[in-house]
């Protein structure tokens, strides 16, 4: 299914959410001299303008990361990159997680974006060209399976889908699980979203059977707008960084201070 765009989303209180903890999972994956491989399944055009008519027409943006912008310390990662990005592209540029990956890893890293939405793809190797990433037009499971165990071996995936296509929530436990035994050094981060209806708990419980050592972080949120099914935001992390349960709790901490302004 190719009628997802994230411009529409880009900024939001997930993206908040999945980001903040990503950019803490890297830096702390590159404290070590040791080269990473950083994979993405489902990376968007990895670089978005929050002046856009589509970001402008939701307006998640202006209740998320705008919201959130004072929830990091200076030394969190997130927010020194976020203050370089902003320095160095406008207030109204946002980085989509290839380009958090990018501006983080090291020349030594190596870094595979996969995106199948053709529009999306064409945005994603534009904006990734002044960095050695490699992008696929290519389903992101396919590319993921094709790839693991990579090569350097230290690394994280992020997997991130739209969750447009129901199955996905029967078909990523199993995607998971043969990652993992192909890449059991791996840190395997799966985002999904909470919605009104909770459809993501049978998969979470699939993957809580195979996992018990995995971190399950979720922050709930008001919906956007009227109508929107989306409460919350989740992370399912497999081989989760020493540290990464207390950063998550800080954050949520966060989240919920705010909410309840």
């Amino acid at each position: 299914m190719l009628s997802y765009q994230h411009i529409y989303h880009a900024g939001n209180f997930a993206d908040v959410h999945k980001h903040a903890l990503l950019a803490w999972m890297l830096a702390y994956l590159l404290r070590k001299d040791k080269p990473i491989t950083y994979i993405e399944t489902h990376a968007g055009r990895g670089l978005y303008d929050l002046r856009s008519p589509e970001a402008q027409k939701t307006g998640e943006a202006a209740r998320g990361i705008e919201r959130a912008m004072g929830f990091f310390g200076p030394d969190h990662p997130y927010a020194k990159l976020l203050a370089r990005f902003r320095a160095d592209f406008g207030p109204q540029a946002y980085p989509g997680s290839p380009m958090i990956a990018a501006h983080l890893l090291r020349a030594e890293d190596r870094l595979h974006l996969a995106e199948l939405h053709p529009t999306e793809h064409d945005a994603l190797s534009y904006a990734m060209s002044a960095f050695p990433a490699k992008c696929y037009r290519r389903d992101g499971f396919e590319l993921a399976h094709s790839l693991c165990p990579p090569e350097p071996r230290r690394g994280l995936m992020l997997i991130d889908p739209s969750f447009e296509v129901k199955k996905d929530y029967h078909d990523i436990p199993r995607h998971i699980q043969k990652i993992a035994k192909a890449w059991n050094v791996g840190v395997l981060c799966l985002w999904y979203p909470i919605l009104k209806d909770r459809r993501h708990e049978g998969m979470l419980a699939q993957l809580g059977e195979h996992y018990a050592d995995a971190l399950r972080h979720e922050v709930q949120f008001p919906t956007a707008k009227d109508g929107h099914g989306m409460v919350g935001s989740g992370l399912f992390v497999v081989n989760p960084p020493y540290g990464l349960r207390d950063a998550a709790e800080r954050l949520g901490q966060q989240f919920e201070a705010s909410i309840s302004r």
